[in-house]
């Protein structure tokens, strides 16, 4: 496991101090495409237990976020369905930006720019630990994801695939 250098703070680390969450540094080189194959890799983690923050839309073009495994993929269909709405589509980088306020890549569930409803894998909540990205590209944090209901007020829904990589 590559040692933790300390990261100054960002809008997630602030916000899981204000929140009293409990959390632990993980930083590794960033790779441009490398998702969370790379991070886990780098991390010696299982990549199950690393979880991706997705900033999706539906067909009124209003944003939210999607927490998944790293090793699955979102089926947006699915995801309509169980939320009651027509569709959902990825947002485009510069869309995703504007209302999380991270850079793609980098991009945290916490401290978002805008306010927008976040649901999660149900699986994701029944692990022991997870690592999530912290505001930044190249670092992670791991925290007990039932702090993810505590704070973000997480939607469970069960909306996972295995990769088509």
């Amino acid at each position: 496991m590559s040692k933790a250098k300390h990261v100054s703070e960002t809008p997630a680390t602030q916000f899981l101090r204000k929140h009293g969450v409990a959390f632990t540094e993980h930083s590794y080189d960033y790779v441009d495409h490398g998702g969370t194959a790379e991070s886990s890799r780098q991390l010696g983690v299982d990549e199950h237990a690393v979880v991706k923050t997705l900033i999706m839309e539906d067909e009124a073009a209003k944003p939210l976020v999607v927490l998944m495994h790293g090793d699955r993929e979102v089926s947006t269909k699915n995801l309509a369905r169980q939320i009651g709405v027509k569709k959902i589509v990825p947002c485009k980088p510069e869309a995703a930006q504007r209302h999380s306020g991270y850079q793609v890549g980098g991009t945290s569930p916490f401290g978002t720019r805008k306010a927008m409803p976040v649901y999660v894998e149900a699986s994701v909540l029944e692990l022991p630990g997870i690592f999530i990205n912290g505001g930044r590209r190249g670092y992670l944090v791991g925290i007990d994801p039932r702090e993810l209901a505590r704070v973000l007020g997480v939607v469970p829904v069960a909306v996972g695939t295995p990769p088509t990589r």
